[in-house]
Order: C-alpha cells, then sequence, then structure tokens
C-alpha cells in the first residue's frame, strides 16, 4: 500500500504510517507490524465483551461529569456498532501478541475514538476530539478490562448457548431412551459379550452424562463472573472513581441478564486465571462426554451388514468417492474431532493458565482464544449432533435380538441353577460347538428342560431407581 492511501498517526514512539480507510491508530499498527505470527485475530465474542464494558464506562463516566456527554454518546454508538458485528475488519492485532492483551484494548480504544471522531467530524480516526486513552480507557487499564472481557465472554456464551445446546441434546437421548425403552439387546463389556440392557438403558446412560456436563458447567459461573475491573494497572485500582465499577457491572447485568460483580481480591483477579482454567476443565469434561456417546453409537452403528448394526443413522451425505452407496457417519467423526480439540485446549489453558507472574498474567490473548474456541466447539457439537444424529437413530431391532440369542453371557442365568462352574461348562461347549447357550444346556442336561426354559427366559432388564 502507497504513502498515498495512508495518513500519519502518532503515539508515544513517534509517528506511524496507518491505512487511510482504517478506524484505528498508531498502536494498533505497531501491534499489526510486531506480531505477524499466525493471522489468527481475537474471538469475536471477545471484542463484543470487549466493546460492551466500554460503551458501559463511558456511560457511567457522562452520568457523572467526567466525560462530556457529546463524546460520551459517539463513544458507545461506536462501541454499539461492534457489538452489532460492524467492522470487524478494525480488528486486525494477531492473538499472538502482547501477552496483557494491550495491543488489543488499544486496538479497541483506537477503533472506537476513531469512529467516534469520525461521527462528530467527519474525519475517521484521530485524537480529536475523542482520545484513545483519556476517553475511551478512562478509569481502565489492559491489566483490567482484558480478563474482565473474557470472563463476560466466556460466561455469555456458555448461559446463552452452551447450556441450551447441551439440554437440546439431553432431551434428544432421554426421547431416544423412551422410543428404546423395550429393545433387548447385548451388553458388551471389555468388548466383549455381556449381559443384556435395553438400547434404552445405554441411551439414559447418554443423556445422564449429558445432564451432568452440563452441571459442571453451571458450577463455574460464581468464579466467573467474578471480574477484573477496578484494578486497573496492578490491582491497586489507582484512578478508579468510587462506585464506578459497581455502575458499570449493573449497566452490563441489566443488559446480559448476568450477575458479574467486582473481584473480591484484585491481586487474585489480574495475577491468577484459575477461573478460566477451570472452566476449560469442566469444557474438558464435557467432550470426554461427547466422545463417548459419539463413539458408542458409532460402532453400535457399524456395517450396515457386516458390522454390530444395532442402530441405523440418518444419512446425510455420501460416504465414499470409490466406493458407490457408502454411507459413513460423518456427523460422529466431526463430533469427535471437536472433542478431540477441546481435549487439547484444556492442555493449552493448563500451560497458559500457569503465566501469572507477580501483579500480571501474560498469556491473556492466548487464554481468550483457546477458552473461546473451546466453548463454541462443545456449543455447535452438542448441537449438530443431537440435530443431525440422534433425533434421527433408529433401532434394528432384528440384530439386536438375534446378538441376544447367541450370546455365550447368557449362561450367566444358569447360575443360580447349577452354580457357576457347571454354567461356565455350558457357556464353553456352546462356543466350541457353534449352538446357543439354550441349546448346549439342553443337550448336556444339566436341569430338567422346563427349569432351564425358566431360567433363560428373557425378559427387559429392570434399571435401579
Amino acid at each position: 500500500m502507497g504513502h498515498e492511501e495512508r495518513r500519519r498517526e502518532r503515539d508515544s514512539l513517534g509517528e506511524v504510517l496507518v491505512p487511510r480507510a482504517a478506524y484505528y491508530g498508531a498502536q494498533t499498527q505497531r501491534a499489526v507490524e510486531n506480531f505477524p505470527i499466525s493471522g489468527r485475530t481475537m474471538p469475536k465474542a471477545f471484542l463484543k465483551a470487549l466493546a460492551l464494558i466500554k460503551e458501559k464506562a463511558a456511560e457511567v463516566h457522562a452520568a457523572h461529569g467526567r466525560l462530556d456527554p457529546v463524546l460520551a454518546d459517539a463513544v458507545c454508538r461506536s462501541a454499539r456498532e461492534v457489538q452489532q458485528g460492524q467492522h470487524w475488519d478494525q480488528f486486525p492485532v494477531d492473538v499472538f501478541q502482547t501477552g496483557s492483551g494491550t495491543s488489543t484494548n488499544m486496538n479497541m480504544n483506537e477503533v472506537l475514538a476513531g469512529r467516534a471522531n469520525e461521527i462528530l467530524t467527519g474525519q475517521r480516526g484521530g485524537k480529536h476530539p475523542v482520545h484513545p486513552n483519556d476517553h475511551v480507557n478512562m478509569a481502565q487499564s489492559s491489566n483490567d478490562v482484558i480478563p474482565t472481557a473474557l470472563h463476560i465472554a466466556a460466561w455469555r456464551l456458555i448461559k446463552e448457548s452452551t447450556l441450551p445446546a447441551l439440554a437440546f441434546l439431553e432431551k434428544a437421548l432421554r426421547e431416544k431412551a423412551q422410543a428404546f425403552a423395550d429393545v433387548l439387546k447385548i451388553g458388551r463389556t471389555h468388548l466383549q459379550d455381556a449381559l443384556p440392557v435395553t438400547l434404552g438403558q445405554e441411551f439414559s446412560g447418554y443423556a445422564r452424562q449429558v445432564a451432568l456436563a452440563a452441571e459442571r458447567l453451571r458450577s463455574v459461573e460464581p468464579r466467573l463472573c467474578e471480574v477484573a475491573l477496578g484494578g486497573t494497572a496492578v490491582g491497586t485500582g489507582v484512578g478508579v472513581p468510587t462506585g464506578f465499577v459497581t455502575e458499570v457491572l449493573d449497566r452490563i447485568n441489566r443488559e446480559t441478564g448476568c450477575t458479574f460483580r467486582e473481584a473480591e481480591n484484585h491481586f487474585e483477579a489480574q495475577s491468577a486465571q484459575d477461573a478460566v482454567v477451570e472452566t476449560g476443565g469442566a469444557l474438558k469434561t464435557a467432550a470426554v462426554s461427547l466422545w463417548k456417546i459419539a463413539n458408542d453409537v458409532r460402532w453400535l452403528a457399524s456395517g450396515p451388514r457386516c458390522g454390530l448394526g444395532e442402530l441405523q443413522l440418518p444419512a446425510v451425505q455420501p460416504g465414499s468417492s470409490m466406493m458407490p452407496g457408502k454411507v459413513n457417519p460423518v456427523i460422529l467423526e466431526a463430533v469427535l474431532q471437536a472433542a478431540a480439540r477441546v481435549i487439547g485446549n484444556d492442555t493449552t489453558l493448563t500451560l497458559a493458565g500457569q503465566a501469572g507472574v507477580f501483579e500480571l498474567h501474560m498469556m491473556l490473548p492466548l487464554l481468550a482464544d483457546t477458552l473461546l474456541e473451546s466453548i463454541e466447539l462443545i456449543t455447535q457439537g452438542a448441537r449438530v449432533l443431537a440435530q443431525k444424529c440422534i433425533q434421527g437413530i433408529e433401532a434394528h431391532r432384528e440384530h439386536c435380538a438375534a446378538y441376544v440369542e447367541k450370546s455365550l453371557a447368557l449362561a450367566t442365568y444358569l447360575v443360580p441353577l447349577v452354580g457357576y462352574d457347571k454354567a461356565a461348562q455350558v457357556a464353553q461347549k456352546a462356543h466350541w460347538d457353534g449352538v446357543t447357550v439354550r441349546e448346549a444346556a439342553l443337550a448336556m442336561g444339566i436341569a430338567d428342560p422346563e427349569a432351564i426354559e425358566a431360567a433363560m427366559k428373557l425378559g427387559v432388564p429392570p434399571s435401579r431407581p
């Protein structure tokens, strides 16, 4: 881009050439040039949360006469535009940047100031009449607003998206548990035949896993809703007017329906991010649950003729570029991959969580990007699994019944009649002769045929309350 397409901006280090169309200024441009690392920019949910903080801070300052109402109104209008999804191209700073997120905080400050100045004067960018530090960042530091934005973005996504998605998946699984309540099938332990269960009982277990995943995520709310706002640079709150934090958070809570509150201890809130690590652990556990469910269903639906074939999946796309008619469990595979990423992300969150050094945490952008990605993957993974797979699953009742009749584990039902050792001999004979347990027991004459038939009469196994 030539100089004719740029304008001159200044910061404390000197003059910088900035794209003429940019709302941002010198500090953002320096960050773009300093961090050409991944091409991955900060998540939109995070930027929306940061803009929300700036909007409410400007409102509170204006209400107390600390900020000209005209300037405040322009800042608030700019911040709302960002929250509505405008100006995303104005946030080009890489995730891998200064560990405090100062570059992103200044990117937001400059964009909101630059857009406010355009609203007020028709001239984009600059520092007059709205200054990015003096006005947009008034009574704030990157060190308190960046972790605050992270907590706000994470809990809002969990509350508004993840928990409803998990509830949706749980409902779909419970409906299948009811629909399959009378489908007797063979249970499996150690990948070997075990006692019969119902398909409904299996699905009830999956539903409970999802319910517990949601419960674990809800449990982080008290810690995640404590925010660092008000600690400014090192946690002491220098430059923060009395009542500022309470009023800003009250306005945020009224808008979001959340319960964010000022941190009990600002030195903990800014030097550590244990609540983020905890949340990542809950998301990892949810990923492990989704993995278990998706992997079980994938195997139970294997076939359709040469696998287990107890379930029939909805066909959503052709499965092979070479084999005609092949349909693969693509939704389940997508969910497994998403779960794998979330599990890996938990390691990243754990390692990054250790970066609290003295009075500041130094991997906040990485924590934000990683945690918000995990939230999105669990949310969308659960919803897609429910919509495109679980809701359309059917039971292959004939296969289920055939496996039950062939299972050697049915010898367990003979133990009360003839004892463990004799029942084991029956199972061995059935296996060697290629017959059913019932047929082997009758051939061996271990008891009266009527007693054997009574012992081997199978019904739907009971579930414990």
